[in-house]
């Protein structure tokens, strides 16, 4: 397909090419496959599933949890080749349904891709403190309030680089690929061959574990129906943001196939490659005690199973990847916004809609970067007796959660349209039915589990109740729920309208 035929749909969509259509294929497989980052959740996720389950959450629910994201990724793949726009899965909302389900869409959409900035940079900050830490021999203490100034410093950066570097973005989201794949397999040699010894199969594919505080170790219902399945956060997390594919379609040449193609291409490879990622980890866990103390920081594997060059080195190539990631998602985030306030869903949207003269969004880029500044300050403080602070896992909840319920009503919708629904030149046939069932209980099933308590110090009306403890996820999903719920039925629901056409005659070719 020409520049040429892909202004032409997007023109029938009911837009002009006002962002500069310079992206080739791989560069969108780019964009998601970096976002999704093996070096990024892998990494900053890993005592989630360790503590919630321990090796199984991880050996078996790993490749599990992926088979279920794969099939959402098919559902929203068909969808980006029909609807190829920067909205995305917001514009694919109010298409198939009501102006009512885009506006939902969109803020959960917008929500999520600003939380997974947030989280990832911070993920990014919290490696930065350590692999300093490990350079200058502890002399930089690599404190909270220090990784907090580190993921300001990164959250500019990317914002700059965003702002400044049209071109190179493309560029280094190929780069991006190419340090994901190579990075991640030369921390896969060093913990196969640097370490004296490793972990049995038993150990990696039937060890249990629970630090979560809930039941008593890894017996009984509550550790198989409540702890294990709190574990597949680190799943859930790491390949998400796949949306991507269809923000930037609109700078994507062949959008209708390429974008469809990279985004279920890029969970696919990432979930091979996260997998084999995750399983070297494992095999290297020989200190369970130090894993443990350390409340499952994968750090701690890499420390106690290797010498500290090593270590240092693993460190370093994950935080550049999460450093990659974190542009990835800015990017992503800021294509989103512009699209929504382009149809008037955001507040101030002639600023957010706004391209500078090399067609970049760059009031949207700096708008987004300063709220995941402001969500995530909490992580400044930490539970007593933890270093990592909770506010962090809630961050990636909302993330998680925001993205999943914005996945899950146009996947509905599309199900309900059945035959109605005119596919574009990717489309799964008759096997949608069923793929679109599994990916909207999925969807529901994981919702609930990550807005649940996450300790029992969280829980209201427990004994060792403590706020740093709680899991605001909840909060704050149910605040932006009940926000724009109440913003649709007192005004949004008389001026939204949906997708605005900002051309009013398809080009002729």
């Amino acid at each position: 397909m020409t520049t040429e035929e892909d202004s032409r749909r997007l023109a029938e969509l009911g837009y002009k090419q006002e962002l500069a259509r310079t992206w080739s294929g791989f560069s969108n497989f780019a964009i998601s496959f970096s976002i999704i980052s093996i070096l990024a959740g892998c990494f900053t996720t890993f005592g989630q599933a360790w503590n919630y389950g321990g090796p199984i959450a991880i050996s078996w629910g790993w490749p599990l949890i992926s088979a279920f994201i794969l099939i959402i990724g098919f559902c929203m793949s068909e969808l980006v080749s029909a609807y190829p726009t920067a909205g995305g899965i917001y514009w694919w909302a109010a298409t198939l349904g009501k102006p009512i389900h885009g506006w939902f869409t969109g803020w959960l959409n917008l929500i999520g891709l600003i939380a997974v900035t947030a989280s990832v940079d911070y993920g990014c900050a919290t490696f930065l403190n350590t692999t300093i830490r490990l350079l200058t021999d502890g002399a930089w203490e690599g404190t909270l309030s220090q990784a907090f100034l580190l993921f300001l410093i990164i959250l500019v950066a990317h914002a700059l680089i965003n702002i400044y570097s049209h071109r190179l973005i493309s560029l280094l989201q190929n780069v991006s690929v190419w340090w994901h794949v190579a990075g991640a397999a030369i921390v896969v040699a060093i913990l196969i061959f640097a370490p004296d010894h490793h972990q049995s199969l038993g150990f990696v594919f039937g060890g249990t574990n629970n630090n979560s505080g809930f039941g008593a170790g890894s017996d009984g219902l509550s550790f198989w129906f409540y702890v294990l399945p709190l574990g597949f956060l680190l799943t859930q997390y790491t390949i998400t943001g796949f949306d991507a594919c269809a923000h930037v379609s609109e700078e994507t040449q062949g959008a209708a196939r390429t974008a469809a193609r990279g985004l279920w291409q890029s969970i696919f490879y990432s979930a091979i490659g996260g997998w084999i990622l995750l399983l070297s980890f494992l095999f290297a866990a020989t200190n369970v005690d130090e894993i443990n103390k350390q409340s499952g920081f994968v750090g701690a594997i890499f420390e106690t199973a290797l010498s500290a060059p090593l270590a240092t080195a693993v460190f370093a190539i994950s935080t550049i990847g999460q450093f990659f990631c974190g542009m990835s998602c800015v990017t992503s985030m800021s294509r989103m916004t512009y699209a929504f306030s382009r149809d008037r869903g955001v507040p101030g949207w002639r600023l957010w809609s706004k391209v500078d003269r090399n067609r970049t969004p760059v009031n949207a880029i700096i708008g987004g970067c300063l709220v995941a500044a402001l969500i995530t300050l909490p992580a400044l403080y930490a539970p007593p007796g933890l270093t990592t602070p909770v506010a962090f896992l809630a961050v990636v909840s909302i993330a998680v959660v925001g993205l999943y319920l914005a996945f899950l009503i146009p996947i509905w919708l599309r199900l309900r349209a059945g035959d109605a629904f005119r596919p574009g030149p990717w489309t799964l046939g008759r096997k949608y039915k069923v793929l679109c069932w599994i990916a909207c209980v999925e969807i529901v099933v994981v919702s609930i589990y990550f807005l649940m308590p996450i300790s029992p110090a969280g829980v209201p009306g427990n004994t060792a109740f403590d706020w740093t403890s709680v899991n605001y996820a909840p909060i704050a999903v149910g605040v932006v729920l009940v926000g724009i719920a109440l913003w649709w039925a007192l005004s949004a629901r008389h001026w939204f309208t949906g997708p605005r056409r900002t051309i009013d005659e398809v080009p002729i070719s």
